[in-house]
């Protein structure tokens, strides 16, 4: 398992920072910070850069700089062993993880060694610095506010990644509040049918100890993020063989992880 753009803490540092009462109060607010500062930080540089490599170069840094003020280290294993077209961005894909934290945009965005996008509501565009700051980089908006504009922005969606782009979904739609991998939502699958390309799963494993929802105390710790091989759609007869064999892989991927990830517990509830 290799280290991936994080420096590796000692466990004797983690523990320490762990449990005491004291330091997880600067560290959640600097945790914050760092969530505003970096759309600014991108817009501002936008004129000089331009706008997607803004993104490109400033969040990755930005990212890890944060992390080591925070405290948090991330293990990524599993992606050399993807086919060299999806590392070389040749062949587009669909990257499906679940969802622990809040800190899971973040990390993946530099835990995946090329570029992808998310989908967003397309209410947040204009609404705050990270709507900005995503409409910079590329991320993909969804009209939600009938069926018939939702179907038409899905459909663009698969038109998009298509073309080129890498999306990264959650396809349990919301983040879990109890540890277990919740059922799965439909519209990822439906897509990547649509767009016909690879499904690739992967999981990350830790997140829930340092930042579960519902919670704003942020306690330093280690994550792991695993990918899997990828799943084509022309293997399996429908969507919900595909969906089936998704979540398989990601199961075996948390259990595969689990023993690794100090101080953290994954179990794993059927849909």
């Amino acid at each position: 398992m290799n280290v991936h753009g994080i420096m590796p803490l000692m466990e004797s540092d983690l523990t320490t920072w762990r449990h005491h009462p004291f330091w997880t109060i600067p560290v959640t607010v600097v945790a914050m910070l760092c969530v505003p500062v970096l759309p600014l930080v991108m817009l501002l540089s936008a004129p000089f850069l331009g706008l997607r490599r803004s993104f490109k170069v400033i969040s990755p840094y930005w990212i890890r700089t944060a992390f080591r003020l925070c405290r948090v280290d991330y293990q990524v294993s599993g992606w050399e062993a993807l086919p060299a077209s999806i590392r070389t961005q040749g062949q587009p894909v669909v990257f499906m993880s679940n969802h622990e934290s809040s800190l899971d945009p973040t990390i993946l965005i530099d835990a995946i060694p090329i570029p992808v996008v998310y989908l967003m509501k397309k209410e947040l565009k204009w609404r705050h610095p990270i709507g900005w700051a995503s409409m910079l980089a590329g991320f993909i908006f969804i009209d939600r506010s009938n069926p018939q504009r939702a179907h038409q922005s899905m459909a663009q969606a698969a038109q998009d990644v298509r073309a080129g782009k890498n999306l990264l979904m959650f396809p349990e739609g919301t983040r879990t509040r109890t540890g277990r991998l919740l059922p799965f939502k439909k519209g990822g699958f439906n897509l990547a049918l649509e767009a016909g390309v690879p499904i690739v799963p992967l999981v990350t494993v830790g997140g829930f100890s340092m930042l579960p929802a519902g919670s704003l105390r942020f306690t330093p710790g280690r994550c792991r993020v695993a990918f899997g091989a990828p799943v084509y759609h022309d293997a399996y007869p429908d969507r919900d063989a595909l969906m089936a064999e998704v979540r398989s892989r990601m199961e075996a991927l948390w259990l595969s992880a689990q023993p690794d990830a100090p101080g953290y517990g994954l179990s794993v509830d059927g849909a």
